[in-house]
């Protein structure tokens, strides 16, 4: 019976992270530009040492890759918020300064003109620098990932000026992990490993003015958090049966 208390407890812990996940995910359903990444599943193995060689012990198996498949696109007529098109990911500053890489638009200017996420991370331009406006300049960005500021107090017609220019990577053949911040990276490289440009990739670019909702479903992922929660409770019946049947085959054993 322990041994089936045993396993009931390893599935229990192999899917615990599972449904941090999946929490998280439902977390960020409204977070712009959030992308799932997390899949598990349930798969048996072999047990070694003494005991019968058919013994198997439940362990999750779990890939973590980041989905770019495109959230729904939310025209908010802001000049700050940009959706960035097909593959493309926009490199950033993390906290510890290192590069790396995301899909949240909604962009905002800090009280020293730089340019950073919703987040709190600060936009990188083309030459890895941040990117600042000056004081009281309306910021316009093109579809390249071009930024312009135009000064409104100009006298006449105002010529917008090239600030710098979005960095935004093209990732159709780089695979991505999330980060500990919530940030991607290149799967199996250090971070702060930038992306080298494909020939033949597309050109990265944005979407202007728009937002990207995030990708995940919420029906699916209510679904899957109730398919999680019936799976624990199956599990600690499971426990609980084998106690009550350790207990009764022991009363069995007591002299009448």
């Amino acid at each position: 019976m322990d041994r089936l208390a045993f396993n009931a407890v390893a599935s229990i812990n192999e899917q615990r992270v599972a449904r941090q996940m999946t929490t998280n995910e439902l977390a960020n359903v409204t977070t712009p530009g959030f992308k799932r990444s997390f899949e598990a599943a349930m798969r048996p193995i072999q047990i070694e040492g003494p005991g019968f060689e058919t013994r198997m012990q439940p362990q999750s198996q779990t890939t973590d890759t980041i989905n770019l498949k495109p959230g729904s696109m939310m025209a908010t007529g802001n000049d700050l918020d940009i959706a960035l098109n097909g593959q493309a990911v926009m490199g950033v500053s993390a906290t510890d300064g290192t590069l790396a890489f995301t899909r949240r638009g909604d962009l905002k200017l800090t009280a020293a003109g730089t340019l950073e996420t919703g987040a709190g991370h600060l936009v990188r331009g083309q030459n890895g620098g941040a990117i600042t406006i000056p004081a009281g300049f309306k910021v316009n960005i093109n579809d390249d990932g071009s930024v312009y500021a135009t000064n409104p107090a100009q006298a006449g017609p105002a010529a917008p000026v090239l600030i710098d220019r979005i960095l935004m990577r093209d990732t159709s053949q780089t695979p991505l992990d999330r980060r500990t911040d919530g940030l991607f990276q290149i799967q199996g490289k250090p971070a702060g490993t930038d992306i080298n440009a494909v020939a033949g990739a597309p050109l990265p670019s944005l979407t202007a003015k728009t937002l990207e909702g995030s990708n995940v479903n919420p029906l699916e992922v209510m679904v899957k958090l109730m398919e999680q929660s019936r799976n624990f409770e199956q599990q600690v019946n499971v426990i609980k049966q084998a106690k009550d049947a350790d207990e009764s085959g022991a009363s069995m054993m007591k002299p009448a």
